[in-house]
Formats: structure tokens, C-alpha cells, sequence
């Protein structure tokens, strides 16, 4: 950050001070220019969800892309209390039972929907498939949007990121608020909450937490020298060193409460642990927590604004990586 405030320039152009590390800006840009490619596919991927949040689409099994395999929210919560339905044999019969035994181990209708509807995944390397189309057709609609929050530059950027910056805050602290209010949400915090201090020990807990940090501040990426190339030469820097990872940090911990809040219901409202709903990479944003939202009264404002808060999010990220 000192560096681009000093000089006001770029990764690449910034090593005039010192030609022999330029290298490292090319790197910088390069890594820049890779995510970018795919990160975008991940804006798609929340307009896709954005413009199926109206119906909610991955809260039922009885949809075309569905399998025989689905199990929806009504056969979840059959399955709590399959012990009182086996004993009621004037109702169902012990082949119905052994069904809903047999769906304990099925897949849910928001995963379904995830695989077999948005990504269509196929059986394998050797069936590639066709363009998936509405997926194509968003991915257009992201890269329209950020060539025109960023085709004045800094000027329009700049503008478009006071919505994009707050925004999220503002979803985060109304989930939050609806989250707590739900029945085993406090069980989602505690197991938060709870350290497991032998994870210590493991390298995979402290390159996780590093890929994390790194990833999260956009550290040795170009992205703070680039934003700091726009502040005044006069600007405390030191200050804004700091400031920058305590948000990112204060911003991970409120997004954790809003998350395991949420799972801690899932997890009351299927009968499971919060650790057996906890998922990690696309499939917690795209496949449990869409389950959580669609079990919510009105579930369809929630799915819209958690997804549009996934977004702005993304496309706040997006500018910064394109300025490199």
C-alpha cells in the first residue's frame, strides 16, 4: 500500500524503483488476470440464483432435472420421526418405512438442483457436453455489468462501490437478526464458537487459515497497491494498514455468526449435528445454505437478498481484480 501511494502507480509500472523486482508485478497481473476469469463465472452463478429465487426452485423434488434419489423438506422431516411411523401400521406399511429409511442416505433437492440444473454435471471427463446456456447467458450479462461500472474508471468505480461496499452489511446484519430468532440457531453458535484446540497441531488448519487470509485481503496480488495508487500522497497509509484487515477480519466473524445461525436451524430442522450440515467451497453458498434459506417463511425475499448480497460482493472483488 505504501508503495502505490507513493507513486502512484500500478504493480508492474511501480518497480521503476527497482527494475530487478518487476517480475513481480507481471505476477501480480498475471494472477489477477487468471482469477478473473473464473470469478466471474461465480457472479453468474448468483444472477442464475438471483433470477430463480422467485420460485425457489431448489426446495422441492417434483422438477425435470430431479432423480429418483431426491429428497425433498417434507421427506426430511418424515424421517424424524420414522421410529412413531413404523409403529403406526395402520397407516404405513413396513415397505413405505424401509423407503424412508433407504432416502436417509439420498440427495437433497438444493444439491440436485446445484449439479443437475445449474452446472449440469456430467458423468465424467469423457462426456464434456454442451454449453449450458442460461449459465452462458449470465456470465454475459456479469462481464456487460463490469465493463460499465468501470468503463470512466475510478470515477464511475468509485460511485458504483458505495453501493456494493455497504450494501452486503446491511443483508449480513438483517440475516443475522432473522437467524438468531430461529429455533437451534444458538446451537449453529456454539459449535462456532467451540475451538478444537488440537486442530492446532495440523499443517492443514494453518495453511488453510493462510490461504484464507491471503485470499481474503488480496495480499502479493496487486489489488491494495492498486487502490492505494489513488490515494492522496499526504494519506496515513499507516492507518489505513491497519484498518483494512480488522474489517476484513470483523467482516469473517459476522459473516459466521450469520452462516452457523443459520446451519443450527438446518441442522434442528433435519434432525442432524451442526458438524453434518457444515460444508465448505461452493456447495456452502450455492447447496446448504440456499437449503436453510428455502425453509424460511418467505423464503423467496431471503434467497433474493442473500444471493444479490453474494453479487455485489463478487462484483466489488471483480473491479479491483480488473484494475490490476
Amino acid at each position: 500500500m505504501s508503495l502505490g501511494q507513493f507513486g502512484s502507480l500500478g504493480p508492474i509500472a511501480i518497480w521503476k524503483i527497482s527494475p530487478i523486482f518487476k517480475g513481480l508485478g507481471f505476477g501480480m497481473a498475471i494472477v489477477s488476470g487468471v482469477v478473473c476469469v473464473y470469478y466471474n463465472v461465480i457472479i453468474a452463478w448468483a444472477l442464475y440464483y438471483i433470477y430463480q429465487s422467485y420460485s425457489v426452485s431448489w426446495s422441492s423434488c417434483e422438477n425435470a432435472w430431479n432423480t429418483p434419489n431426491c429428497v425433498s423438506q417434507d421427506d426430511m422431516k418424515m424421517q424424524l420421526n420414522i421410529t412413531s411411523v413404523a409403529n403406526m401400521t395402520n397407516l404405513y406399511n413396513s415397505s413405505e418405512v424401509s423407503r424412508l429409511s433407504d432416502s436417509l442416505s439420498k440427495m437433497t433437492s438444493s444439491e440436485e438442483f446445484w449439479l443437475f440444473k445449474v452446472l449440469k454435471q456430467s458423468t465424467g471427463i469423457e462426456s464434456i457436453g454442451g454449453f449450458q446456456w442460461p449459465l452462458v447467458l449470465t456470465l454475459l450479462i456479469a462481464w456487460i455489468l463490469v465493463f460499465m461500472c468501470m468503463m470512466r474508471g475510478i470515477k464511475t468505480s468509485g460511485k458504483v462501490v458505495y453501493v456494493t461496499a455497504t450494501f452486503p452489511y446491511c443483508v449480513l446484519l438483517c440475516l443475522l437478526i432473522r437467524g438468531l430468532t430461529l429455533p437451534g440457531a444458538w446451537n449453529g453458535i456454539s459449535f462456532y464458537l467451540s475451538p478444537q484446540w488440537e486442530k492446532l497441531l495440523t499443517f492443514k488448519v494453518w495453511g488453510d487459515a493462510a490461504t484464507q487470509i491471503f485470499y481474503s485481503v488480496g495480499a502479493a496480488w496487486g489489488a491494495l497497491l492498486t487502490m492505494a495508487s489513488y490515494n492522496k500522497f499526504s494519506n496515513n497509509v499507516y492507518r489505513d494498514s491497519l484498518v483494512v484487515p480488522l474489517i476484513n477480519c470483523g467482516t469473517s466473524v459476522l459473516a459466521g455468526f450469520v452462516v452457523f445461525s443459520l446451519l443450527g436451524f438446518m441442522a434442528e430442522e433435519t434432525g442432524k449435528s451442526v458438524a453434518d450440515v457444515v460444508s465448505e467451497g461452493p456447495g456452502l453458498a450455492f447447496v446448504v445454505y440456499p437449503e436453510a434459506i428455502s425453509r424460511l417463511p418467505v423464503s423467496p425475499v431471503w434467497a433474493f437478498l442473500f444471493f444479490f448480497m453474494l453479487f455485489t460482493v463478487g462484483l466489488d472483488t471483480q473491479q479491483i481484480l480488473c484494475f490490476i
